[in-house]
Order: C-alpha cells, then sequence, then structure tokens
C-alpha cells in the first residue's frame, strides 16, 4: 500500500514533545529517560497510536515506547496525543507550555497533567531496535496487525520472520514476551511456524479473539475495529522468550 505524503509531518514530528529525537542515546537508559523504574513495554509498527495511548492511560505503573516508521503516519499519533491531552499542536508541531504539556527535556522534570509521563514515540525503523534498546531492557514487544508483506521473497520483511525475532531477543529481558494480533490467517500461520522454528515458547494463542477468553481486557487497535466490524476473526498469539535452558514447548491449543 503506497504511503500518502504529508509534506508537514516530517518537520511536525521532528519538532514534537512526544517524539524522543534520539533514541539511541538513552540506550540502556530508558528508566532514566522517564524519570521512573517501571517496566518497559513497547510496540512495534504503532500506526495511529490508538493502541498505545489507551494502555499507557490504563497502566500507569509501566513506561511504554512506540514505533513507527513512517512520518505520515506518526504524525497521525502526534495530532491524536495533542488533542487527547487538552493540547492542541501548533504549526511548528510543538505544543506551548500554555497548553498544559511539557517537553520532556529533562527526565526529572515534573510532567503536566495533561502530558502522561509513561509513554514516548519514535520513528524508527525496526531493524534498529538493538541500536535503541540494550540487551533485557525491554519486558513485553506489541505486533499489533503488522504488515504481512504476502510475497514469498519478502518473508524477511515480517515482523515475525526468525530474523526480526533474533532482533527481538537480543533486547527482551529473560522471559519477556511478545503479543501479536492480526486478522491475516496466512501470517498466523507463518508467525507460529517462525516461533516454532526459533525455539520460543507459545504459551497462548486463538483464532477467534474476540469469542476467547485471551480477549478479556483487550484494546482494539484501529485495524483490529475496522477487520472485526468487516466479522473478520481476529487472531492473537503470546510468544515467551526462553531463559536459558528452558524446554520448548508449544500451547496445545494451536
Amino acid at each position: 500500500m503506497r504511503l500518502r505524503n504529508i509534506p508537514r509531518a516530517a518537520q511536525t514530528v521532528a519538532a514534537s514533545p512526544f517524539v524522543e529525537q534520539e533514541p539511541a542515546a538513552w540506550r540502556g537508559r530508558w528508566q532514566q529517560r522517564f524519570g521512573s523504574e517501571k517496566p518497559l513495554h513497547i510496540e512495534v509498527g504503532m500506526g495511529k497510536g490508538r493502541f498505545l495511548m489507551e494502555m499507557a492511560a490504563q497502566n500507569s505503573q509501566v513506561n511504554y515506547i512506540g514505533l513507527e516508521r513512517y512520518t505520515s503516519v506518526l504524525l497521525r499519533a502526534v495530532e491524536r496525543r495533542a488533542a487527547e491531552e487538552g493540547g492542541r499542536e501548533p504549526e511548528s508541531g510543538v505544543p506551548g507550555k500554555e497548553a498544559g504539556t511539557c517537553t520532556f527535556g529533562d527526565p526529572q522534570e515534573e510532567t503536566s497533567s495533561r502530558m502522561p509521563g509513561n509513554l514516548l514515540f519514535l520513528c524508527e525503523d525496526a531493524v534498529r531496535l538493538p541500536e535503541l534498546f540494550a540487551p533485557g531492557e525491554v519486558e513485553r514487544i506489541y505486533l499489533n496487525f503488522s504488515d504481512p508483506w504476502p510475497k514469498e521473497r519478502h518473508a524477511a520483511r515480517r515482523l515475525t520472520s526468525p530474523a526480526f525475532l533474533r532482533r527481538y531477543e537480543q533486547i527482551l529481558a529473560p522471559g519477556g514476551t511478545i503479543e501479536c494480533k492480526t486478522d491475516n490467517q496466512a501470517l498466523f500461520d507463518f508467525s507460529l511456524a517462525s516461533a516454532a522454528e526459533s525455539g520460543w515458547q507459545v504459551t497462548a494463542s486463538t483464532r477467534d479473539l474476540h469469542h476467547d477468553a485471551l480477549g478479556e481486557g483487550n484494546v482494539m487497535t484501529e485495524y483490529e475495529e475496522k477487520f472485526s466490524a468487516k466479522g473478520n476473526p481476529i487472531c492473537k498469539m503470546v510468544l515467551k522468550r526462553p531463559a536459558e535452558g528452558d524446554a520448548q514447548t508449544t500451547d496445545a491449543s494451536i
């Protein structure tokens, strides 16, 4: 799918206080960046940000980072966040202090009540994850409705390919988890096979999330709402990074 170019996107994202502009500088120090010692969860391919913003609002005990590589997509998350937090994004892309926001310039600076201190965005490609996060720094990764890359020659680009699972393994804590949701059955099958090939544990899975106990407390994404409204069943799996010496297991419901 060709993304529509939005001329103001790059400038707005580069100026936004919601987007960390030098993430590699905080590798291994993200708790210091947030100014709080909390578990770190990330979403890879966060899209317009609805899922992660709701997760951050519901779980103040967790720090969240969302990665989105396309500025024209990340722009929507920046604008949504500015609107939902009560400030309006000016043309410069930087909400003013009078709007009740904080620029995150100093990790120790108190954030406004309108600026949740447990959520940041990154305009980054997932291939750079090991450059952005230190070994064991992340406890959970969310992959929501990732591009299925249906052509076989593009299989390595799928976010659940063995190559990407190796990247995730570099940054996840022992026993850390990946939660994947998709409506694409072929991608779901590929992901299960990829997990088995890579030695990950499939601790839970379903091919009909909205009619399964695994869906309790589920936070929907924009795509999930759209696809489920069309009658598409939503698939979900939870993968666990084995600790050293753990035996490989596979959930019986697959």
